[in-house]
């Protein structure tokens, strides 16, 4: 089972890339698990047609307890979505749910029941600390990739979420695999990205370029992979995938 934890700082792209990724793996015959780790809880939504599935946290407080059935909702290609969702607004701390999502799936041995070949750990980077880094520090996830443009405050994140990933690495946690430039489409950008992953001291894992695709897709509810099929968007994300198994098997070998 391959762990991927894809952070990134709050509207770059991340979720549409995580979930476009998925379809790709899931496309290719891959089961896939993706679990949203953000309190916005919009993690799937291109995989439910645009229509958000109830939370862990919503369930929970709503009922006291819960079935996998009620928290693992069947998607696009047949991935697997959970949303950890979060606190009532203003109450409570937004890791938590992150934190309670994790100890239930694995209480209900989602992962046993489920077998996915790969799962999808969907976080938000704008503050990588308790809840948020429970993928890392958690020994969750294998490896994490952080989705960044060449904005300033995208690389600012993507540096935190940089060093925090390095301090879990030395206890034999997580690894970083580099940035996914998820491109913005403004001069100079990519020498601006280039420039911060050399001073992080990692690489560009994969380019996405800027098309208008992905909008076309997701006024629809749909990744494009889906929606846009035969698209060039599509054939990068397919492209994306194929690289992460490639790097995953070149790791195991």
């Amino acid at each position: 089972m391959i762990k991927l934890a894809i952070y990134g700082k709050g509207g770059i792209g991340k979720s549409t890339t995580v979930s476009n990724l998925a379809a790709a793996l899931a496309e290719g015959g891959k089961t896939v698990m993706q679990i949203g780790c953000d309190p916005k809880a919009d993690s799937s939504r291109c995989l439910t047609g645009g229509t958000a599935i109830p939370t862990v946290l919503d369930i929970l407080r709503e009922q006291g307890d819960a079935t996998l059935d009620e928290l693992v909702h069947k998607g696009a290609f047949g991935v697997l979505c959970v949303e950890s969702g979060g606190p009532v607004p203003g109450v409570g701390c937004a890791g938590r749910g992150i934190i309670t999502a994790f100890e239930k799936l694995e209480e209900l041995k989602a992962y046993e029941t489920y077998a996915p070949d790969i799962v999808l750990y969907d976080v938000l980077g704008d503050v990588v600390c308790g809840g948020f880094a429970m993928p890392i520090r958690g020994g969750y996830a294998d490896e994490v990739l952080i989705v960044t443009s060449g904005e300033m405050m995208s690389l600012y994140a993507a540096n935190n979420i940089a060093s925090a990933v390095k301090q879990f690495s030395k206890r034999g946690y997580a690894d970083l695999g580099g940035l996914i430039f998820n491109a913005k489409g403004f001069d100079g950008e990519l020498e601006q990205v280039e420039k911060a992953a050399a001073e992080i001291g990692t690489k560009i894992f994969f380019h996405l370029p800027r098309d208008g695709s992905v909008q076309q897709a997701e006024a629809e509810g749909k990744t494009v992979i889906e929606a846009l099929p035969d698209s060039d968007m599509a054939g990068r994300y397919r492209e994306l995938a194929a690289k992460i198994l490639e790097d995953i098997h070149e790791q195991d070998v």
